[in-house]
């Protein structure tokens, strides 16, 4: 039987370290990289770890390939295995954080994001998914258990082809990129009526649906927030604007009004405000397109923008 190439590389540290044959092959996975040969890259790395079980660089690099080409288990584990040594890289502690989220390991992951913020208390990545970890920690303490959740994930993971919508719903749907239930759910009523040719009675239709099941829209919005700020987050690593996201929106300076309807939706920071769409912020009472001109202006001169929806 063919031994685990994980296994192959743990193993190899009882064997004598060398660095010179472990930067060697490090150089290779280097230039595979940039001529764009991901597998030779991957095997080049394979070696070097395998030469030097002790280089974190090595390790690190292997794990975030890995990582990318579906291989989580070994990348967790590589990934552990460089945060063993003091003091942990904090991307590799990024990293780490956010597979153990991916896993629903809550406790973990907050570990590691605890971590960086001990080290660097205004690390603007590690605030945001710490914030995201907390909350989804608090939504598995109110499950009723493991089961229940791993039903309410398959239910949410349905496609919305499985229910009896009529075609003009469908080929919405299909259009905004509304694959599952719970891409349903993560849309408010406002932000469906914003599409073309969608109108009140595939809004009726698809609430009563979603009422017969015992669920609504806009339910999942918290959701769509949280990916939403990842996803920006993430765009803007290394562009230097990634601190903007954390500027409370009291130092935006808004109108009363515009204050108001922050409030109302619990938007706290820049990197909240960039997670809601337009449509959201019209719905809420009294905000009007002069408000939303606003917001939109202080937002840009931030570098940043509300979220949009594909249409």
């Amino acid at each position: 039987m063919s031994q685990n190439p994980l296994d192959m590389v743990i193993g190899s540290e009882e064997t004598q370290r060398d660095a010179k044959a472990a930067a060697k092959f490090y150089e290779s996975a280097r230039k595979a990289q940039q001529d764009g040969q991901r597998e030779t890259e991957i095997a080049e790395l394979r070696r070097a770890v395998a030469a030097d079980p002790q280089n974190p660089d090595a390790m690190f690099e292997l794990a975030y390939r890995l990582d990318l080409c579906g291989e989580e288990d070994e990348a967790l584990a590589l990934y552990e295995r460089v945060c063993e040594r003091a003091p942990a890289p904090i991307n590799a502690l990024m990293n780490l954080a956010i597979m153990y989220e991916d896993r629903a390991d809550y406790a973990r992951s907050e570990r590691c994001l605890r971590q960086i913020l001990e080290t660097m208390p205004n690390h603007t990545r590690a605030r945001l998914y710490m914030k995201d970890v907390q909350a989804s920690r608090e939504m598995t303490v109110e499950d009723d258990g493991e089961r229940d959740i791993m039903k309410r994930r398959a239910l949410l993971d349905t496609p919305v082809t499985d229910f009896e919508l009529s075609v003009r719903a469908r080929t919405c749907l299909k259009k905004m990129n509304i694959r599952t239930l719970g891409d349903l759910l993560r849309i408010s009523e406002a932000e469906l009526l914003t599409y073309k040719n969608f109108g009140e009675s595939s809004l009726t239709e698809i609430k009563k649906m979603l009422t017969a099941k015992g669920l609504k829209l806009g339910q999942g919005s918290d959701d769509a927030h949280r990916a939403a700020r990842r996803q920006i987050a993430d765009s803007l690593k290394g562009s230097g604007k990634e601190a903007a996201l954390a500027k409370s929106v009291s130092d935006l300076q808004l109108s009363v009004r515009a204050r108001k309807a922050l409030q109302l939706l619990n938007i706290q920071t820049l990197g909240d405000l960039a997670s809601h769409t337009e449509a959201e912020l019209m719905g809420v009472k009294n905000f009007g397109a002069t408000s939303l001109s606003e917001v939109k202006e202080r937002l840009a001169e931030n570098g940043l923008a509300l979220r949009t929806l594909e249409a």
